[in-house]
């Protein structure tokens, strides 16, 4: 586990972000950036980063995001494909950072969350 590379799925302009790549830098870690706005994350690639992470479309929601209100995504009867759908479409409506090491991944938020994926 330990050689698995760590991969920081961001947006770099995001205050959260910063941080996690604040204290990785802080502590030495080594990790890989992929800003998702420039190389988009597919819905295949998006469902299975969230299975990692134990988290539901749902709970990957940015519920302040200008498109989360404007597509009525607080309908609590929008099934999860539905969901996927929509975060594949918008990446500006997912939670981030998202980070992933091998089998493993964290929502990091808040950033010390990311502390399970360093043992």
């Amino acid at each position: 586990m330990a050689t698995d590379r760590l991969v920081v799925y961001e947006k770099p302009t995001c205050t959260t972000c910063k941080k996690l790549v604040a204290l990785f830098r802080e502590e030495g870690v080594d990790f890989d950036r992929v800003d998702y706005f420039v190389d988009p994350l597919d819905r295949a690639r998006l469902a299975g980063l969230l299975e990692k992470a134990e988290v539901t479309p749902r709970e990957a929601l940015r519920k302040r995001a200008r498109e989360y209100k404007e597509l009525g995504l607080a309908d609590e009867s929008l099934s999860d494909d539905a969901l996927l759908d929509a975060l594949a479409e918008h990446p500006n409506l997912l939670q981030r950072p998202l980070v992933e090491r091998g089998d493993r991944a964290v929502l990091a938020r808040p950033v010390e969350k990311v502390r399970a994926l360093l043992r």
